[in-house]
């Protein structure tokens, strides 16, 4: 693990292999550890640089205003980076996404995984699905808040957690609450958001995209990959993975590491 300055905060990554730099950008409910399966198959072939957001795992959050998307680009700036591919999962795509829209020159490739876009609202199906699944948690309990958040992110709303791996399931629980004391603690700091939203700039997305979402996630993910497919000019949708649900890089990594070695430039 390295920290290095970027934006005022020293922000904690992994670095392996040589070649076309790609950064992986986790999700909301995880940090850097979600890409465990990812580093080494992507280093034999690329500059792989997984890293925690700021204020997520190992990375500082000062009490200073900032937008994750220009931490990003400030990451490139530090590496001495002049472009990189993207790959993010769920939140990391959604912060993947508004680094490519604010600053395009500096994204070669976007992949997206389940992933989030800013500015989209969620449906009434999932608020409904949340409260049949979940319910009502106290949002400071968070070993409380996380079994919820495995049960509906990483289980999925058509799935038991006895389908799932005990092992993956253990494992999101200990990253998801890590992940929302992250969260608790950015909500007291100033986190821009762009402006406009993604949500109705998809078409900006120019360079190559590829959307990926699980058979087993919730409706809305699935319907926002759909629309990243339809309005982002070169984005290449795969088929919904079977037997997954938001984590792919975790459950389906043997085949999301074929499909990021394949698209990857």
């Amino acid at each position: 693990m390295t920290k290095i300055e970027v934006n005022g905060a020293r922000l904690a990554y992994d670095e392996a292999g040589t070649g076309s730099p790609v950064v992986l950008l986790h999700a909301g409910i995880a940090d850097r550890r979600m890409w465990r399966d990812q580093v080494g198959p992507l280093a034999a072939r690329h500059r792989v640089i997984s890293l925690d957001l700021r204020g997520y795992g190992e990375s500082e959050l000062p009490p200073t205003a900032f937008a994750h998307h220009e931490d990003v680009v400030g990451l490139l700036d530090a590496l001495g980076l002049a472009a990189a591919a993207l790959v993010g999962c769920s939140f990391g795509g959604a912060v993947a996404i508004d680094t490519a829209l604010a600053h395009p020159h500096r994204v070669s490739a976007l992949a997206l995984l389940g992933t989030a876009v800013s500015g989209h609202e969620w449906s009434e199906q999932t608020n409904e699905l949340w409260e049949n699944l979940v319910g009502d948690v106290d949002p400071e309990d968070f070993a409380a808040t996380a079994a919820g958040e495995v049960r509906f992110w990483v289980v999925g709303p058509d799935r038991e957690p006895a389908d799932v791996d005990p092992e993956l399931i253990a494992f999101a629980t200990t990253v998801d609450e890590r992940a929302l004391a992250a969260e608790l603690a950015l909500s007291a700091v100033d986190v821009a958001e762009l402006d406009p939203p993604a949500i109705g700039r998809l078409a900006e997305l120019t360079m190559p995209v590829l959307v990926a979402a699980g058979a087993a996630d919730v409706p809305d993910i699935r319907h926002l990959a759909d629309r990243i497919a339809a309005e982002a000019p070169q984005a290449v949708r795969i088929p919904d993975l079977p037997n997954a649900a938001h984590l792919l890089p975790l459950e389906h990594p043997t085949e999301i590491n074929h499909q990021l070695l394949t698209f990857l430039p």
